[in-house]
């Protein structure tokens, strides 16, 4: 598969340089930051992986970092997401303690959900973040859900539900979209298109060049951007928030992005060519956003790279800290497990 081939309208410099103005530096700092902590805290699972640290199997999200931190930065602190079973860099852009996180990752007593959750059920419901989710399309109805409480509330929070490519021909997908139109709903549903659901190409799974034109068929805005680039998700969830918020209409925002990695540790990458993969690294979303604040003169070389090495550090903090917390006891395995 080709990357020239383009199905989304690049994001214009004179747009990208408008959001810029917008944007405090202190914002993109923290962008930028967290884009940084995404990629150490990925780098650092693997290896723990590796390390014979990890039990089952967990799924990473390396080379995806500007769609994750694109469509959570225009959220306010109250408002909320739900995530997928590559979910660590939702959980990191909406806030996470990475001290805790990384301790629910090894299955610790001190993690978020006291090491029953692990990789694929890391959630913070006082931060937003109502949890990941192992099955494919399972989070999509649960924001249908949200979001009708929230019109019941009457509250202006809105809820963003984050989904791959695979889960978008899931039946579960049309019925919640068809019920979020149909009621009104406060919900952005936020499409990561990683080009491969397991180890079927998107360009066999689906007649449509984009998966954001199915949003016509439920009468709601729709729209596919460059996941790659962190100002163009922004810009284009920024817009579908203040719709849910101010309108009551959802949205369906497609990023067009790519995993390094495979499927999940299990995944021998066979379906695809190292020079598929080396050629998607070429657009790497860190390195792209440091290098236009750079350019833009938010930050200097010196202080990205700054910025990066913290990162990584934070990171090495976090697994030190929670490799020295306490297995669950067996006798109190079952508290906080419902079925």
């Amino acid at each position: 598969m080709s990357t020239n081939n383009q199905i989304y309208e690049p994001l214009s410099e004179k747009r990208r340089k408008e959001i810029t103005k917008s944007l405090s530096k202190d914002v993109m700092v923290e962008a930028l930051q967290k884009m940084w902590k995404i990629r150490a805290f990925e780098e650092k699972a693997e290896e723990l992986y590796m390390l014979g640290k990890i039990h089952g199997t967990m799924h990473l999200s390396i080379g995806m970092e500007a769609s994750a931190m694109g469509s959570i930065l225009p959220l306010r602190q109250d408002d909320l997401i739900l995530s997928t079973h590559r979910g660590h860099g939702h959980c990191i852009a909406k806030n996470a303690d990475l001290k805790l996180m990384m301790a629910e990752f090894l299955g610790k007593e001190c993690g978020y959900c006291r090491g029953r959750g692990g990789s694929m059920h890391i959630a913070d419901v006082e931060g937003g973040n109502l949890g990941a989710n192992g099955v494919v399309a399972g989070g999509i109805p649960m924001a249908v859900g949200v979001g009708l409480g929230l019109k019941l509330q009457k509250t202006d929070k809105v809820i963003v539900c984050f989904f791959g490519d695979g889960a978008a021909n899931e039946g579960a997908f049309h019925e919640a979209l068809n019920m979020a139109a149909i009621y009104d709903l406060p919900v952005v549903f936020v499409c990561e298109n990683n080009q491969y659901g397991m180890s079927g190409s998107f360009k066999r799974m689906f007649r449509i060049p984009r998966i954001s034109d199915r949003a016509a068929g439920y009468g709601i805005p729709g729209v596919t951007v460059d996941g790659n680039d962190l100002l163009a998700v922004y810009d284009a969830v920024n817009t579908a928030v203040d719709r849910a918020r101010n309108q009551r209409i959802p949205t369906l925002v497609e990023n067009i992005t790519y995993r390094w990695r495979g499927h999940s540790k299990s995944d021998a990458n066979r379906y695809r060519t190292k020079e598929e993969i080396e050629e998607w690294k070429t657009k790497d979303p860190n390195t792209r956003f440091a290098d236009w604040l750079v350019e833009s003169k938010v930050i200097t070389s010196d202080e990205a790279e700054q910025i990066r090495q913290a990162a990584y550090a934070e990171i090495n903090a976090a697994a030190e800290f929670a490799e020295g917390c306490a297995d669950p006891a067996l006798e109190s395995i079952e508290e906080g497990v419902y079925a």
